[in-house]
């Protein structure tokens, strides 16, 4: 059997801690050491990078071709194509995509990464096809947001019929994007909506789609997508909750630098007690995202708390010195929790 050098590294730390805790004779030890080979080199990792950085390269290209200006009037002098005739093409090539890369996963499932390459390309022409159908029926109104709202229907749909949590990340994430570039809309654009900044309202965002994750999974037909919206839910709070913590509910940067960082010491508070709360949710009722996600944040929290009350007034050395005894405490409380785990 071929498995990864870092496996293998296990496997042989594995077979002699129990060959020193007399679990295996020397002979088992051996045979189970033929059993099993370390790869020369990783063909499926390097497969799996070079579609990640095809697909970068691409989005990369495709929003340098949406936001230049220059190339997309040169492209028009050149093809003069009307923006719903693109909508249509991109919409077109985006459904032959969408249904050749399901149609794959059905015959060719060991061709994992070509065949999820291949529909986020058709996720990438479905964005493409909603932006130029945008400025097709754009009227001068500067309410872009019903676009994202159809995208938002548009990725939900196809993944809830292609039962892919892929495009289902794709509707979570345009479902972000539509609830900021509405409210702001809304708000005509100003800093706060209903009371709240940008940090606060989607802290109530998050809150409000990890409490929807809980009710996905209440129904056969959505427990599939409950894990990856219960995740972007928790992104969505937990990073919403940090920012609020270092900039509170202010309403511009101008009026955040006049106030001393301690005055916002109330918001981190609230932060960290959710962190608290999340984590003891986890331990109590073995929910490993909830547990993750709290103990994570809380570690941010605290070292953002560091950086902000001592960077000014400590001395670099001494400032650093703590730090690294923190880090090194850490390291060791993780390293005994590790072998008790190893151990069991």
């Amino acid at each position: 059997m071929k498995v990864d050098r870092e496996k293998s590294e296990f496997l042989d730390d594995m077979i002699e801690q129990w060959q020193s805790d007399g679990l295996i004779n020397d002979e088992t030890g051996d045979k189970l050491r033929k059993s099993y080979e370390a790869k020369n080199f990783d063909w499926l990792r390097l497969a799996q990078y070079a579609f990640w950085v095809a697909l970068a390269c691409g989005f990369i290209a495709l929003g340098s071709l949406l936001i230049d200006n220059s190339i997309l009037n040169y492209l028009k002098r050149v093809y003069n194509t009307p923006n719903i005739v693109i909508a249509i093409v991109s919409g077109g090539l985006a459904g032959w995509l969408y249904l050749l890369g399901f149609r794959r996963k059905t015959k060719l499932a060991h061709l994992k990464f070509s065949n999820e390459a291949i529909v986020f390309s058709a996720i990438l022409l479905t964005a493409n096809a909603i932006a130029y159908f945008g400025k097709a029926l754009d009227n001068g109104s500067g309410n872009f947001s019903i676009l994202i709202l159809i995208s938002v229907f548009i990725y939900g749909a196809l993944g809830y019929i292609f039962n892919s949590r892929l495009i289902w990340i794709f509707a979570l994430l345009s479902l972000g994007a539509w609830f900021g570039t509405e409210t702001g809309y809304l708000s005509r654009w100003n800093y706060y909506f209903l009371g709240m900044n940008y940090p606060l309202r989607f802290v109530v965002f998050g809150a409000v789609l990890t409490a929807a994750s809980f009710i996905m999974k209440a129904f056969p037909k959505t427990q599939n997508f409950f894990q990856v919206t219960y995740i972007a839910g928790m992104v969505y709070l937990f990073v919403s909750l940090w920012a609020l913590s270092v900039f509170g509910n202010f309403s511009s940067l101008e009026e955040w630098y006049t106030v001393r960082q301690l005055s916002l010491f109330y918001w981190a508070l609230i932060s960290a007690a959710i962190c608290v709360v999340s984590t003891l949710f986890g331990l109590k009722y073995h929910d490993d995202i909830a547990r993750e996600f709290g103990i994570t944040f809380l570690f941010i929290n605290l070292y953002t708390r560091y950086f902000e009350y001592f960077w000014d007034s400590w001395h670099k050395a001494l400032f650093f010195s703590v730090l690294a005894a923190s880090f090194w405490l850490i390291g060791r409380k993780a390293e005994k929790i590790w072998n008790v785990e190893f151990l069991k």
